[in-house]
C-alpha cells in the first residue's frame, strides 16, 4: 500500500464544524440547568470541551496509526470490551444513572463500556469478513459465526439495560454483513427472531410499553411517558425558519429534561430554526459521503469494511436520535454524535474518525 501524505481534508473540516458547533450547542442547553444544579453556568460545558480535547489527541494519535493494526489487535479489544460490560453490571462497580447500568467510574469521571463495544465490534467484525468473505452467502457458515458474538454483546448490554446503544451496535453490524453479500432471505429469520425478542422485551418492561404508546400518541400520558417527546416538539416548531436565536430558547428552562443529552437537536432547532437544524444534516451528509469515498477506495477488504462498519454506526445513530427528537420513533436513549453531552461517546465518534482519516491516507480516491 502506498500511504498518502495527508488525510481527508473535508471529513477532518466536517469533523471540527460539527464538534464546534455541538460544544456551543451545550453550553447553550445547559447553562440554565448547570446554574441551578451545579451553581456554575459552564458545568457542563467545560467537562464537554475536556471530553473534546481527550478525543481530539486521540482522533490525532489514532490517524497516524496503521489501520490494519485495528485487524491485529481486533481479538484482544474485543475481549477487553466483554469484561468491561460484565463489571459494569457488577453492582459497586458499574454506577445506575436513569435505571441502566451502564457506566463504570473512573475518578470523576465515568466511561460506558457499551459505546467503545460498538468501535470493538466494527473492528473484530471487518476482520472475520475480511477473511471469511466467500462463506457469508451461507447462513450455517457465514451468518451465524458472523453475528453470534454480536448477539452476545447485545445480551450484555441489555442486562444493563441500553436499547440505545445495542441497537445502533446490531443495526451496524447487519449493514456490514448485508455489504458482504450476505442474502437477505437469511436475515428474514434474523427478523423473525429479532421481532420475537424485541416484542419480549417490551413486555417484560412496563416502561418500554409506555414508551412505544407515547410515541402513538404522546397525548395520552403528557405528563408522564409523553412529556419528552411533548417538549421536544414544542422546542421544534417555535424554532420556525431562522430559530429564537442563539441562547433564547424557552424549553431549556426546565421543560425538556437535560437538554444538552439525547435532546440537544431539539433546543439547536428552537434556536438556530429550520435553517440551523438542515445545516447540521448538510454537515453529517457531508461526513457520509466522505466515508463512503474512503470505504470505496480502501485498497483491500479490511479497510473497506471498517470504513463502511463506521459510517453505518454513525448514520444509524443519526437517525434514530433525530426521529425520536422529531416524534418519528419511540424515545430511546441515544446520542447525536459530535454534538450532544457525553464523554464516552464523543471520545468514542473521535476515535472512529480517526480510523477513517488513516483509510482515507490510502485510499484511492
Amino acid at each position: 500500500m502506498t500511504k498518502k501524505t495527508t488525510p481527508d481534508f473535508i471529513l477532518l473540516i466536517v469533523t471540527f464544524m460539527l464538534l464546534a458547533i455541538g460544544l456551543i450547542m451545550v453550553y447553550s442547553a445547559s447553562a440554565i440547568w448547570a446554574d441551578y444544579k451545579f451553581q456554575d453556568s459552564f458545568f457542563f460545558a467545560k467537562r464537554q470541551m475536556l471530553f473534546a480535547g481527550v478525543g481530539i489527541v486521540a482522533m490525532f494519535f489514532i490517524m497516524n496509526i496503521n489501520y490494519l493494526t485495528w485487524k491485529t489487535w481486533a481479538k484482544v479489544i474485543l475481549i477487553v470490551c466483554f469484561v468491561l460490560l460484565i463489571l459494569v453490571l457488577i453492582p459497586g462497580i458499574g454506577n445506575v444513572r436513569n435505571g441502566s447500568r451502564s457506566w463504570i467510574g473512573v475518578g470523576a469521571f465515568s466511561i460506558q463500556p457499551s459505546e467503545f463495544m460498538k468501535l470493538a465490534m466494527i473492528a473484530f467484525l471487518s476482520k472475520y469478513l475480511s477473511e471469511n468473505q466467500k462463506l457469508i452467502t451461507s447462513f450455517k457458515k457465514g451468518i451465524i459465526p458472523s453475528l453470534g458474538l454480536v448477539f452476545l454483546a447485545f445480551a450484555l448490554i441489555m442486562l444493563q439495560p441500553d436499547l440505545g446503544t445495542g441497537t445502533v451496535m446490531v443495526g451496524t453490524c447487519v449493514v456490514m454483513v448485508l455489504v458482504a453479500g450476505a442474502r437477505i432471505w437469511h436475515f428474514a429469520i434474523f427478523g423473525i427472531i429479532g421481532l420475537a425478542g424485541f416484542v419480549g422485551l417490551v413486555i417484560s418492561a412496563p416502561y418500554r410499553i409506555k414508551r412505544i404508546t407515547s410515541f402513538l400518541d404522546p397525548w395520552q400520558d403528557p405528563l408522564g411517558s409523553g412529556f419528552q417527546i411533548i417538549q421536544s416538539l414544542y422546542a421544534i416548531g417555535p424554532g420556525g425558519l431562522f430559530g429564537l436565536g442563539l441562547g433564547q430558547s424557552r424549553q431549556k428552562f426546565f421543560y425538556l429534561p437535560e437538554p444538552q443529552t439525547d435532546f440537544i437537536f431539539a433546543i439547536l432547532a428552537e434556536e438556530l430554526g429550520f435553517i440551523g437544524g438542515s445545516f447540521i444534516l448538510l454537515l453529517f451528509a457531508l461526513l457520509l459521503w466522505r466515508g463512503i469515498r474512503i470505504a470505496l477506495g480502501a485498497p483491500e477488504l479490511f479497510g473497506s469494511f471498517l470504513a463502511v462498519g463506521i459510517i453505518a454506526m454513525i448514520a444509524i445513530q443519526v437517525m434514530i436520535n433525530i426521529g425520536v427528537v422529531t416524534g418519528l420513533m419511540p424515545v430511546t436513549g441515544i446520542t447525536l454524535p459530535f454534538l450532544s453531552y457525553g464523554g464516552s461517546s464523543l471520545t468514542l465518534m473521535l476515535m472512529a474518525i480517526g480510523v477513517l482519516l488513516n483509510i482515507s491516507r490510502y485510499s484511492r480516491y
